[in-house]
């Protein structure tokens, strides 16, 4: 292995450029009980959006290599480690186990090489490319235990999805649809919301012009409070800010509002009348484990998901890719080849 290398780097919270591309970054040496990956491909998340920017009570070391999502091959072996060899494809799960979160507490995907505990790897099958597979853990591995793991859709159900052209949102899309949902897909454009069309979504909603939950009252009728007539079974919101209550309105009794994040404000508007009025459920779900990413390389290696990948970048343009993902001018994921 060559002694530095090319990383992602930030120096200090702030804005985009605070992100600069350094080539003589040393490149991690084995630890016991670790090994070093060669990263292949790293994904952008909107978690890296909020690590620039700077988290409440998150203290990030500084400098640190960004990055959460990374698949490669291995490197170099720790002392230790024996159930792996060199050369190994593998997926990383980005939670390390004493420090916590890849690219936000610890250097990140997106290098040329990261160092990772062995607790972390997942296997990588020769089916699945890479790219693919750095697209997976934050934004897929959050959706199948929302949708899946959590039992939340069923084959019929309705399911209104907010921030539908970003990377859960996509995934959200895939996955209630091979659930055998009806999907209604929401979106800052027309361009954006016929292209959620083509991935799959039954009907879509341009949330700038046009009011998402009265669209889905006009289209399913008014939700009833003494029988189980109108509205949508599940909206998924990950959005929080000004979206809660209409998300809340547009719910059939009995319904279920799922929650995986807060992209526009953690603090939005409530109206607890229609939680008890319609006997509604929230769900709070967090985070992903092996178990998610597994069953998602084998559905990858199935030929039965196809992640929703914008773009591919070079390093260079990584910071470009992360603009990209922060004024949601992407549909999925911006992949990234250090």
């Amino acid at each position: 292995m060559p002694s530095t290398m090319k990383a992602l780097v930030l120096n200090e919270h702030g804005d985009l450029d605070q992100l600069h591309v350094v080539s003589d970054k040393p490149v991690p040496k084995a630890t016991p009980g670790h090994v070093v990956i060669r990263v292949r491909a790293s994904s952008f998340n909107y978690h890296d959006v909020f690590t620039v920017k700077g988290m409440p009570g998150i203290k990030v070391p500084f400098p640190v290599v960004i990055g959460l999502d990374m698949a490669g091959e291995i490197a170099e072996l720790g002392e230790g480690v024996e159930v792996w060899k060199t050369g190994d494809r593998v997926l990383v799960n980005p939670l390390y186990p004493e420090k916590g979160l890849m690219g936000e507490m610890l250097d990140g995907g997106m290098a040329q090489y990261c160092l990772v505990s062995v607790g972390q790897l997942i296997p990588l099958p020769d089916a699945v490319s890479y790219d693919a597979a750095s697209a997976l853990p934050v934004a897929y591995g959050t959706a199948h235990r929302m949708l899946i793991t959590h039992k939340t859709v069923k084959a019929g159900d309705r399911v209104l999805i907010l921030g539908a052209s970003g990377g859960v949102g996509t995934a959200c899309i895939l996955i209630a649809k091979q659930l055998g949902a009806e999907v209604i897909a929401c979106a800052g454009s027309d361009e954006k919301c016929e292209q959620l069309k083509a991935l799959g979504a039954d009907h879509t909603v341009n949330y700038k012009s046009t009011d998402f939950s009265k669209w889905a009252i006009g289209q399913y009728g008014k939700p009833q409070r003494r029988t189980y007539e109108g509205g949508v079974d599940v909206v998924v919101n990950f959005t929080g800010g000004d979206t809660w209550v209409s998300s809340l309105k547009c719910l059939k009794r009995g319904g279920t509002l799922l929650v995986c994040g807060a992209t526009a404000g953690h603090a939005p508007a409530e109206d607890l009348r229609y939680i008890w009025s319609f006997e509604l459920k929230i769900i709070g779900s967090n985070s992903f484990y092996d178990e998610n990413l597994r069953a998602l390389l084998d559905q990858i290696a199935a030929g039965e998901l196809v992640p929703s990948i914008d773009r591919t970048l070079p390093l260079e343009q990584a910071a470009e890719g992360l603009r990209l993902i922060r004024d949601r001018e992407v549909l999925g994921k911006v992949v990234v080849n250090p």
